[in-house]
């Protein structure tokens, strides 16, 4: 089988500009000519084995990230985008996509950015959380969708925030009682933790910080983190959000929130010690939930964040959604992407979860791509502490491409070299290329349509 080739010239210019270097002194460090490395940055050739060698022993440099990045999250959102019917009659072949997303990803982005300001007038089918606001009369990127999109192209990996919580967790290399250690790091600060019958699960009123007693001991915990990376690690949070820039104050506030959760989690869950736990039970969400004081929901989480360059854990998906199948949560580290605009294939897994509780559900799945891969499912309840309180119900789907199956328990039993055994599964009905999936809720927007009154199929019409 032919390798493939290694056309990384964005990810070159990047290591070079951090070096600090001209081209000559890098190409004389890597031992290349100038032409050749300013081909090798233009994309124009292939980086050598030669050359990625010399990039390890030379610079130290995890040459998995040359491989890494944002391309194919950002080529599979322009396929989206392109899949609206004002592209109908000009829509670029995926080659062209492919090289733009690794020559030009900022010219990608730029479009990607112009589809969601057209959308704001013209999309038909958005729902009202992806909706786009306006401001003095200018379309902006609604802030929710504007952290999401933070954390989903850092692959749901924040270097500076994790080692920062593993540093905390771990003061002497060795994992401390995550409540423990909190309540010790806050009492340094004045701060009292107390708990009591409070409605919300955590509340601060000056010096004093109240935890509901009547949720567990993982949501005490990953609630007292939080609050942890508040007040201990302002600062580290301030720099982290003002490297990303975000267009208004409310984007900035919530991923403020959002990086004090990744805080919390990764506290709880220390990198190096979770890892290697995780290697060593071969995933088994139990067993981990079991050994960290964590539940179901952030053990998935966390497996979904190991991407530490140099440590990097099993890539993985991670989506929660509820029960009326709109996703609340996402983060992906594979080539699945999920739908930015409208409902999920209701093939996968994670919908069926509901009607199986407590019970966890495999999946062999294919995209349109060819990709293939393994599906973990659970229902996740969420008791409101009393009678009369709400009871939130979700469902939660943990996934990796099948080529490292073998490192999870539940891949035990299956038969994962029968095509057969996988099901034909998309991102969402409006861009999905199938053409007799028998759960179709919308046609493609890609795709003419044949309408014959005499035949009736599975659906009312043909897919050109």
């Amino acid at each position: 089988m032919a390798t493939q080739k290694l056309y990384a010239g964005v990810k070159l210019r990047e290591t070079r500009a951090r070096l600090g270097l001209t081209q000559k002194l890098f190409a004389d460090r890597l031992g290349v000519s100038l032409p050749y490395l300013n081909q090798m940055e233009n994309n124009h050739r292939p980086v050598s084995a030669a050359v990625v060698l010399a990039l390890a022993g030379e610079f130290g440099l995890d040459v998995t990230e040359l491989s890494a990045g944002d391309a194919e999250r950002l080529v599979s959102d322009m396929r989206e985008a392109l899949a609206d019917p004002v592209f109908a009659d000009g829509a670029p072949p995926l080659a062209d996509l492919r090289l733009a997303a690794s020559n030009a990803p900022a010219l990608a982005r730029s479009f990607l950015e112009l589809h969601r300001a057209y959308r704001q007038a013209h999309e038909r089918l958005a729902s009202l959380d992806e909706a786009l606001g306006r401001e003095a009369g200018q379309t902006v990127v609604s802030p929710w969708e504007e952290v999401r999109d933070f954390f989903h192209y850092c692959d749901n990996y924040i270097d500076a925030v994790d080692r920062a919580a593993e540093r905390f967790s771990c003061p002497d290399g060795k994992r401390l009682d995550p409540i423990q250690r909190a309540t010790e790091a806050l009492n340094a600060r004045g701060i009292e933790v107390q708990f009591s019958n409070i409605s919300p699960l955590r509340q601060r009123d000056g010096n004093t910080i109240s935890l509901s007693a009547h949720v567990g001991r993982a949501t005490q915990a990953f609630q007292l983190l939080h609050q942890v990376a508040l007040i201990t690690q302002n600062e580290l949070l301030e720099a982290t959000l003002d490297l990303a820039r975000f267009q208004s104050d409310t984007a900035r506030a919530i991923a403020k929130i959002g990086l004090a959760n990744y805080f919390a989690g990764a506290a709880l869950m220390p990198y190096r010690t979770f890892l290697e736990a995780a290697q060593e039970t071969r995933h088994d969400l139990e067993r981990l939930a079991d050994s960290f004081g964590a539940s179901f929901e952030q053990v998935a989480h966390r497996l979904s964040t190991l991407q530490r360059p140099g440590a990097k854990g099993i890539p993985f998906f991670f989506v929660r959604v509820d029960q009326a199948g709109t996703i609340t949560k996402r983060h992906s580290a594979t080539r699945l992407q999920f739908a930015r605009f409208g409902g999920a294939c209701p093939l996968w897994n994670v919908h069926q979860a509901f009607e199986t509780p407590t019970k966890f559900l495999r999946q062999l799945a294919e995209t349109p791509d060819g990709v293939r891969y393994l599906c973990l499912a659970r229902d996740v309840s969420k008791p409101g502490g009393s009678f009369t309180a709400q009871v939130r119900r979700y469902a939660i789907c943990l996934g990796c491409e099948v080529s490292h199956a073998r490192g999870l328990v539940y891949a035990d039993d299956m038969e994962l070299s029968n095509p057969r055994a996988y099901q034909p599964i998309g991102i969402s009905c409006r861009i999905c290329e199938r053409k007799d999936c028998h759960q179709r809720s919308v046609p493609p927007l890609e795709r003419r349509l044949s309408i014959n009154p005499d035949r009736r199929g599975l659906l009312p019409y043909d897919i050109a």
